[in-house]
């Protein structure tokens, strides 16, 4: 086991044994909305608020306020942590979206819980990898521009953050932590449609996503250019390797060692030559060609610089997640809006015992 999972999981035991007696008394609220404990600098003895109309108590991890006419999470974000994007801190802490005039508000000041692990189970998130998108369904792996943006006002309308690549992976070195509904979207090949149906779908929602692309297609007749991904770099977007042909990176039966040590080479190395000369840096992250891996395969992924792989297993992932297994569930033309729900799993309910039932499975992995 790495030493970033070793540090999560040590991190995952801690909280468990401090958040067994932070669960609010006589509430029974959703798995991920459960055990935030109130500032206890907030409060008087007895229980009793201190905070009076017009007051606002501070300390160094807490903000208590009173909502004024008009207060929403973002408000509140921008007033008291500088930043409107942090609502949702705010509305993972309380537990709600909305609130009313003179309702005492408690606004976190820094993150609580980086890793997303409860006594009664951990978040979940999920990655969604989309291929083409096109004017109409086709096949599949390409989606229709009004499926789409339906999907992704779904997401937007159920409260999702679609989360930057980087925020994501730190998420799952235990060094961040992401609201409740997280999710990271995700695009393989390196389509030019993505220019003209995703991107603005995208940016109308305030989305952002990851490209993963394989070399030998940059710049053909229906893809991307090296330009074109770079000016998507300078808008936000995450651009990744997708090896260089495409060709399955799983050992081929017959083929020697020496050979498939070549063949990697060449599918794994070449492209970070072409992310640098192209977009100034390295790929340091992988998407496998058809999700396809084995533990033979993992050794050069490392090797050629890789941190992180993505394959296509449909399940979402922990903060404990192996950093070159990451699950994604892929999303094809024919799902219904149910259909596409069933693929955004945010928490697994599994109560944790006792902290000495996980130290002991834990010592025993390691």
């Amino acid at each position: 086991m790495s030493a970033a999972r070793l540090s999560i999981l040590v991190m995952a035991l801690m909280l468990v044994v401090s958040a067994c007696s932070t669960t609010r008394p006589g509430q029974a609220p959703q798995p991920a909305d459960r055990g935030e404990p109130s500032p206890p600098a907030a409060r008087q003895p007895g229980g009793t608020s201190r905070v009076k109309d017009g007051d606002v108590f501070e300390s160094r991890d807490f903000v208590v306020t009173l909502a004024k006419s008009g207060d929403t999470p973002e408000t509140l974000a921008a007033r008291h942590l500088g930043d409107p994007k942090k609502k949702w801190m705010i509305e993972d802490y309380t537990g709600t979206r909305t609130f009313s005039e003179g309702q005492e508000v408690v606004i976190p000041r820094r993150e609580w819980n980086p890793v997303g692990v409860f006594p009664w189970g951990y978040q979940l998130v999920p990655v969604l990898v989309y291929h083409n998108i096109s004017a109409q369904d086709k096949g599949r792996l390409s989606i229709g521009a009004r499926n789409f943006d339906a999907q992704i006002r779904q997401l937007h309308d159920e409260g999702f953050h679609a989360v930057r690549l980087a925020d994501f992976l730190a998420f799952t070195a235990g060094r961040r932590q992401l609201p409740r509904k997280s999710v990271l979207l995700t695009f393989d090949d390196g389509y030019r449609s993505f220019l003209q149906y995703a991107r603005p779908t995208l940016k109308d929602y305030g989305f952002g996503a990851t490209l993963f692309v394989y070399s030998d297609f940059i710049g053909g007749g229906n893809a991307l250019s090296w330009q074109d991904l770079k000016t998507l770099t300078e808008q936000g977007f995450d651009v990744h390797a997708h090896s260089k042909s495409h060709a399955n990176l799983r050992r081929k039966e017959g083929e020697s060692e020496s050979a498939y040590a070549k063949r990697l080479e060449a599918e794994l190395a070449f492209p970070a030559t072409l992310f640098t000369k192209h977009l100034g840096r390295p790929s340091e992250v992988l998407a496998y060609p058809f999700g396809e891996m084995d533990d033979e395969l993992l050794p050069y992924v490392s090797k050629y610089g890789y941190s992180a792989a993505f394959t296509v297993r449909r399940q979402s992932n922990p903060a404990f997640v192996s950093p070159l297994k990451i699950s994604r569930s892929q999303i094809y033309s024919e799902m219904t809006a149910k259909d596409f729900a069933k693929n955004l799993i945010v928490f697994q309910d599994e109560e944790v015992k006792t902290a000495r039932m996980a130290a002991t499975s834990f010592s025993v992995e390691r």
